[in-house]
């Protein structure tokens, strides 16, 4: 069982910058990928960006040039840095790991303001 806990979620103006954590229970050393989805309220929820054990990216082209993901093995922490925020980036951004079965954080509420 892997717990992921989110964090860093929370309400800024268009233009604004965010850095979301996402700590995992157990090391994420060989977890393959990683990664961020979003779910916009009555939308789909869509991958954001995943990140593989080798550093390997996949972003969606709306976050392309803006988005940032990270992972800190040491710390079994999993980050995204979103700068150039846009209101139609406003969602629960959930966090999920896949080892065999995908696990998912509770998530965290993104609010961009215009």
């Amino acid at each position: 069982q892997v717990q992921l806990v989110e964090s860093g979620g929370g309400l800024v103006q268009a233009g604004g910058s965010l850095r979301l954590s996402c700590a995992a229970s157990v090391s994420i050393f060989s977890i393959n990928p990683m990664g961020w989805y979003r779910q916009a309220p009555g939308k789909q929820r869509e991958l954001v960006v995943s990140i593989t054990y080798g550093g390997s990216t996949n972003y969606a082209d709306s976050v392309k040039g803006r988005f940032t993901i990270s992972r800190d093995n040491a710390k079994n922490t999993v980050y995204l840095q979103m700068n150039s925020l846009k209101p139609e980036d406003t969602a629960v951004y959930y966090c999920y790991a896949r080892m065999g079965v995908t696990y998912w954080g509770q998530g965290t509420q993104v609010t961009v303001s215009s």
